[in-house]
């Protein structure tokens, strides 16, 4: 120890010096010099030696108190020391560990080539780093991460190896549960749409010769009226048992929700007996469930289809069963439907265009999203825009959301649709706040097809969070008829959880529903768009302003802002900030125009309002 505090130390090598030479010098006085330079060099290494033992402290203190595993062995790999953390994650003391390989931690999920490849690294560079999972002393087995440091002496020699380790069970856990609540249904457990996309094409794989798919999707007649007479709870354990029952019936096969109520069954078979297994499986769902003191039956309608009949990729038979459930819906309630394409649209001119659109959501470049801008009424300021799906087509030209809209919710095309607009209008609003053109919310519109589905949460997250886009800036409106579709249950909730993240929330054409009065009070909703039907006659038809003054007065009332729609002369508008209206959209202010015309007619309002 002495020589280790000697090195670099000039006072010890000049004391030690002084004391050899004493009884060499010639006088006293030179002697009792030397004595002082042997006391100061005594000093000194009398200091470092408890400056050594303080940082020894200090070095244990922090080994003892760190949350990772330490682990020191010698030259031959033979542990030396650990400290408490080390037990308190392996279970092994230092006194059963000691003198051991380290290997004796080994789980046995790692061959022998990841072992070679991890000392060809330590050996050639001193450390390794990575994820390695190791056995408790108890037998469990856990993934941590270890840094691995060589120690060497002056010539390069290895005297030591330091290994520092964390326990990430707990964050492995969390990724786990992160991706089950990707691909899973929190209510039932089962897969969830995306989950049911991949097993589905999993499956399509897999075939083989023999071998086809029956593919039902089940819609639950009436669930919302079932939900609201017996309590979201009970309605929850319902839909639970449905699939329970269903994933029963379906043994060896895949059986998922897709959201709302909204079931799909998937079985391999050789049998030519389709439509005998759908009618199975509708009196198997039949049977009454034991909810509460009533035993309930439920009715279903049922979409299905047949691959590779009706076709060999996942996609095409998601769209093909949501257009054999609709078609199956167009009958009335608990009806199936098996998808033929001879059948369903068999005369129908518009097949053509059906799949002029799918092609254009595929490739996109048809698609584009006009924006009509909202004003406030007392100064003619920008309030937000509203995004405005347009399909230009190349022989027909543009084509109204009107023809191709209701075309795409017949054959399920809605979604993919719906999540195309999110996308695109994420990336322009990002676009815009980064030139510094526009710091107002975007409005989109939200279909029944996209709450029914289940996945409008996560593709709202998704892309907000690729494009870095707030999600007030980001609004949704949907209109009284999606709010009242039964189908996909009780919406308030989910409403409530998109709000809370920051999404305004909206109420096209308010006015056009049956119940509008009984569940506003209800809904988390911060605007109302009056519909233009009543816009249009003002202020000339007496009933249009009665109805226009009473919708304001309420809104006043429930604390809500309120944008007139379609509003296209001055008497409108005079009419509407007469009444205490605050903004408008319409010709009179601005036509839906595409994103170069937006941006130009903005930067020509801020050059005018300049001083």
């Amino acid at each position: 120890m002495w020589s280790v505090f000697t090195l670099n130390r000039p006072l010890v090598w000049t004391g030690i010096a002084a004391m050899a030479s004493m009884s060499l010098l010639p006088t006293l006085m030179l002697r009792m010099a030397a004595l002082v330079v042997v006391l100061v060099g005594g000093w000194d290494a009398w200091r470092q030696i408890r400056l050594e033992a303080t940082r020894r402290r200090l070095t244990e203190t922090a080994l003892t108190l760190s949350p990772d595993g330490v682990l020191i062995s010698n030259a031959q790999n033979r542990i030396q020391a650990v400290n408490p953390a080390f037990t308190q994650i392996t279970g092994y003391s230092v006194d059963e560990i000691r003198g051991l390989d380290p290997s004796v931690l080994s789980s046995g999920r790692h061959d022998k080539a990841f072992y070679e490849r991890y000392w060809q690294t330590l050996n050639a560079t001193g450390q390794w780093e990575g994820e390695v999972w190791n056995q408790r002393k108890h037998g469990d087995e856990f993934p941590e991460w270890l840094r691995v440091h060589a120690v060497t002496d002056a010539k390069g020699r290895v005297t030591h190896y330091v290994g520092l380790f964390t326990d990430i069970s707990r964050h492995k856990a969390r990724e786990q549960d992160l991706q089950r609540i990707g691909f899973e249904d929190p209510l039932t457990g089962l897969p969830n749409r995306r989950r049911l996309h991949d097993l589905l094409a999993s499956r399509l794989q897999r075939l083989r010769a023999g071998e086809e798919l029956d593919i039902a999707l089940i819609d639950i007649d009436g669930f919302k009226a079932v939900n609201d007479a017996m309590g979201v709870d009970k309605g929850d354990r319902l839909l639970s048992r449905f699939g329970q029952r269903l994933a029963a019936f379906v043994a060896g096969g895949v059986v998922g929700r897709l959201g709302g109520d909204e079931f799909m069954a998937i079985r391999t078979t050789t049998f030519d007996d389709h439509e005998q297994w759908v009618e199975e499986l509708r009196g198997h769902l039949s049977e009454p469930f034991e909810i509460g003191e009533t035993p309930l039956r439920l009715g279903l309608t049922i979409g299905s289809c047949r691959s590779p009949d009706d076709g060999r990729d996942a996609g095409v038979l998601f769209q093909r069963l949501e257009s054999a459930l609709y078609a199956a819906k167009r009958h009335g309630r608990n009806h199936s439907r098996r998808f033929r394409p001879s059948l369903e649209v068999e005369g129908d001119p518009q097949l053509e265009l059906l799949n002029e659109l799918r092609q254009a959501l595929a490739h996109g470049t048809q698609l584009e999203l006009f924006y009509q801008t909202q004003h406030y009424l007392d100064d003619g300021r920008l309030a937000g825009m509203e995004a405005l799906l347009r399909w230009y087509h190349p022989t027909q030209g543009m084509i109204s959301p009107a023809s191709f809209i209701p075309l795409a919710e017949r054959h399920g095309l809605m979604s993919a649709l719906g999540d195309w607009v999110i996308e695109r209008a994420c990336a322009q609003v990002a676009a815009w706040r980064q030139q510094g053109v526009s710091f107002v919310p975007v409005w989109i519109n939200i279909s029944a097809v996209q709450l029914i589905q289940g996945d409008l949460e996560a593709k709202l997250s998704a892309s907000l969070a690729k494009y870095h886009v707030p999600a007030a800036m980001l609004g949704l409106e949907l209109t009284e008829s999606v709010l009242l579709d039964e189908r996909a249950g009780d919406i308030s909730a989910r409403l409530v959880a998109l709000r809370d993240k920051g999404h305004p929330i909206a109420i096209d054409d308010f006015g056009t529903g049956y119940s509008s009065m009984a569940y506003l009070k209800q809904l988390p909703v911060d605007k109302l768009k009056l519909d233009r039907a009543f816009v249009r006659a003002l202020p000339e038809d007496s009933a249009d302003a009665a109805i226009t003054s009473a919708v304001l007065a309420m809104a006043r009332g429930l604390e809500l802002d309120v944008v007139a729609e379609g509003v296209e002369t001055e008497e409108q508008r005079d009419f509407l900030l007469a009444q205490g209206c605050a903004m408008v959209q319409g010709f009179l202010y601005a036509r839906p125009e595409r994103v170069a015309d937006v941006e130009a007619r903005l930067r020509r309002d801020a050059e005018v309002s300049l001083p």
